[in-house]
């Protein structure tokens, strides 16, 4: 006789999936509405339909954009995934040394996201900044205001320095789940360090990087405030990214264009997440 599942244990989700659906789709109904509106007050409104989307799409400045934050989130990927995986691969397991490592890797996740452009402008200020004074010495001209690369270069090195401990958690906790037995059998065949990385535990924890890339490919194309209160888009727009062109959309009071924008960014991420659930169903298949 087949045994019924009891799923009533999924009653208990009840309570976050209503304060989700509170905090999180009641507003995104709303932006998809105000999305087809010129409003000039919430309660003067004047249907336009498509218009936003028309002109949004039929812009450059969209896809200019959109070519920055893809760079942006392409470097992200490049420096902080291998870094991770690197740093991950040298933590002791199994030992007290190896949990304050993850401790302290882990610290820059929580700091406020206001916080962090201000503490990379202080260690940056000619007067008494830090890095700075360590620039000077060696004489190098670091101008992160007008010199993209440079500009991009602090971005890159801000972000990394926020999110690296996401990447090394998540490698580590993938790495720590391998059986011993797999190294083992390395050692009585002779496979060298760089083989053991290589067939054993690059592919084993390859599903735990797809969730680490899909969680900083989303957050990477959303930067915001580390990229506006660095250089507000600058040089010359060079830093201009997708969030930062939302942002000054609602700073003009134009809210039909800008939830316009949302929605299109919405999809996008959307977009983005799929083919990382389709690549993850592909890793477990």
């Amino acid at each position: 006789m087949t045994q019924r599942a009891d799923n009533r244990a999924w009653l208990l989700m009840l309570p976050a999936m209503s304060v989700l659906g509170i905090v999180g789709l009641v507003p995104l109904i709303a932006v998809f509405n105000y999305a087809f509106f010129d409003i000039f007050t919430l309660q003067s409104r004047f249907w336009v339909g498509t218009e936003w989307f028309a002109e949004l799409v039929g812009t450059p400045d969209l896809y200019a954009a959109l070519g920055r934050s893809v760079l942006f989130s392409a470097l992200v990927v490049l420096v902080q995934f291998p870094l991770g995986i690197a740093i991950a691969l040298m933590i002791p397991r199994g030992r007290l040394a190896g949990s304050l490592v993850l401790m302290l890797v882990a610290v820059p996740l929580v700091v406020p996201w206001n916080l962090i452009p201000m503490i990379w402008l202080n260690l940056l200020h000619p007067t008494y900044g830090t890095l700075a004074q360590l620039f000077d010495a060696i004489g190098f001209d670091f101008d992160y205001k007008f010199n993209a690369v440079h500009t991009y270069a602090l971005l890159v090195t801000v972000d990394t320095w926020h999110w690296i401990g996401l990447v090394v958690i998540l490698a580590y906790s993938g790495l720590s789940a391998i059986p011993p037995s797999y190294f083992q059998a390395a050692r009585i065949d002779g496979a060298s360090r760089a083989q053991v990385f290589w067939h054993i535990q690059l592919p084993k924890i390859r599903p735990v990087l797809l969730m680490a890339l899909l969680l900083r490919v989303i957050d990477s194309l959303m930067i915001y405030v580390e990229a506006f209160g660095i250089n507000a888009g600058g040089p010359m727009g060079a830093t201009a990214f997708l969030s930062l062109e939302l942002g000054e959309e609602i700073n003009a009071f134009n809210y039909g264009p800008a939830a316009a924008r949302s929605v299109l960014y919405f999809l996008l991420v959307l977009s983005v997440a799929w083919l990382f659930r389709v690549a993850m169903q592909r890793e477990t298949q």
